[in-house]
């Protein structure tokens, strides 16, 4: 019977092909599989969402970037205007009244990657973090499109406010109070999205809002 490679062999649970039967590596797989999963297992540390989007890639990537479409598919982050630093947007995030919100988006046009960094309260330290990427579904779904990912890690400070202090006051909650509904509300979201750019890429209309009929300048 094969060996585990000599960099590998004192490493505990490595499973290989050459040290275990492929029927044996079927039947672990279909135990590991279950009929119903508890919140906590599906989304304890990540959050990933996806969808499918009947728009271009190149669309749905320059929509994505640019600030003033949050204010379009999100529930709640509302009216960014830039600050004095560079890159770094401030906004309100309504979910919660007089909350402020600062963001900055770090982006791969090549990649078709778009990194959301944002904190509440604060613009020093963005460290909530939304990861997108578009993907052509032409090449992974064999269609016209996009597919788009989404995924949120469970920061430490979703557990604990780290600026207490910037708090408008201290009854408001936390966006950590809100984790366990990340997956429900991100979805609502993306749904928003997948409207938005699917209407407009139907109708023949402006991608960004910004330029639509009466769009306010």
């Amino acid at each position: 019977m094969a060996t585990l490679p000599p960099q590998l062999a004192d490493i505990p649970g490595i499973v290989h092909c050459e040290i275990t039967p492929p029927e044996q590596l079927i039947q672990d797989a279909r135990e590991m599989q279950k009929d119903a999963y508890p919140h906590d297992e599906m989304f304890g540390d990540f959050c990933p969402i996806q969808s499918y989007i009947d728009c271009p890639p190149e669309d749905v990537f320059r929509y994505l970037c640019d600030v003033k479409s949050l204010e379009e598919y999100t529930v709640s982050t509302r009216d960014f205007e830039p600050t004095d630093v560079p890159g770094v947007y401030l906004g309100r995030d309504i979910i919660v009244p007089d909350t402020k919100i600062y963001m900055r988006l770090v982006s791969s046009a090549e990649a078709m990657t778009l990194d959301y960094h944002c904190a509440w309260d604060q613009g020093d330290d963005l460290w909530m973090r939304y990861f997108f990427r578009v993907l052509p579904a032409e090449e992974v779904l064999g269609k016209p499109g996009s597919v788009v990912t989404w995924i949120n890690c469970h920061h430490q400070n979703y557990d604990k406010n780290p600026y207490p202090e910037l708090a408008p006051n201290s009854e408001r909650p936390w966006v950590g109070d809100l984790w366990d509904m990340f997956y429900a509300g991100h979805m609502i979201e993306l749904t928003n999205l997948k409207r938005i750019l699917e209407y407009r890429h139907a109708n023949g209309l402006p991608i960004l809002g910004s330029e639509q009929p009466g769009a306010a300048e």
